[in-house]
């Protein structure tokens, strides 16, 4: 009868982290991205903007 191979060392899971979430900022709660400009400014680049920030459903 042979011996059964030595179980290789498993991963260490991560932890459960139970804190609040709601604690903790989150990117939605800094202004970074909000009302600025691109740096093109004609009319190429606001219709750009403009097709690319378009709900779909003003298509």
């Amino acid at each position: 009868m042979s011996t059964p191979p030595a179980p290789e060392p498993r991963e260490p899971r991560p932890a459960l982290v139970f804190d609040d979430p709601l604690d903790q900022q989150s990117s939605d709660d800094t202004d970074n991205g909000w009302g600025e400009r691109p740096t093109g400014t004609d009319s190429a680049a606001d219709l750009t903007r403009f097709l690319d920030e378009k709900p779909p459903h003003h298509i």
